[in-house]
This record gives C-alpha cells, structure tokens and sequence, in this order.
C-alpha cells in the first residue's frame, strides 16, 4: 500500500494514524518532495475513476494564479490539467491511498481509509 501525503494535513496525518492503529504496512510518498508524474496521475485518475479537475485543490494559491476556475473540464483538456497536478502537486487532493490490489481511494475521511484496508 502506498499512500501521497502531506505532513502538515490534518487529513492525511489522521489517515497514517489510522492505518497505523489498524497495523497496516504502507510507504509514504511525500508527494510535493516527490511529485508523480503525468502517467502515474492518469494511473491514480484511472483507478480512482475520476477526473483530473475532481482531485484538484481549487482553493490553493497556485490554482488562481494559473486561473483554473476559468478552464474547461472536458476531455480535451484533461491533458492540461493533468500537466498543471504533475507542474503543481500543491493541487492534488490528499491523502491518496492506493492498496496493493491497486485499489485507491482520497482518503479524506475515516470511511474511505477503512475501505482500502484488507
């Protein structure tokens, strides 16, 4: 299991404390030291079966100054905004929590950590 986090989330430090309270094995992937690439975007997108503009932290400081409210959320344009996650990791959404079996989950809420849990 891998979770992308980052350490100054309360959701995220919640999520570790869970998986850990529950004896979970998983990595950790500080995504903004580490950002994933395109392709592992497309990967997490595919799993998740969501769109680029779904995990996307539109309240960052980053995402006015690129003027995401103003882009189109349309198949065409995924490409961009998966280009502006990989550019920006500050606008992915977190935690992202991906199992063994490739299940994944935004585990934002103890539900959603529990459901990726064996």
């Amino acid at each position: 299991m891998e979770i992308w986090i980052n350490p100054a989330c309360s959701k995220c430090r919640s999520a570790l404390s869970l998986l850990d309270a529950e004896g979970a094995s998983y990595t950790v992937r500080r995504y903004l030291e580490q950002p994933p690439t395109a392709q592992e975007l497309r990967d997490v997108l595919a799993r998740l079966g969501l769109e680029p503009w779904d995990i996307t932290r539109t309240g960052e400081s980053v995402a006015a100054e690129l003027g995401l409210a103003g882009w189109e959320r349309a198949p065409e344009t995924r490409d961009r905004w998966i280009e502006a996650l990989a550019t920006h990791p500050a606008l992915i959404q977190r935690p992202i929590i991906t199992a063994d079996d490739g299940t994944t989950v935004i585990g934002r809420s103890e539900e959603a950590v529990r459901s990726i849990l064996p």
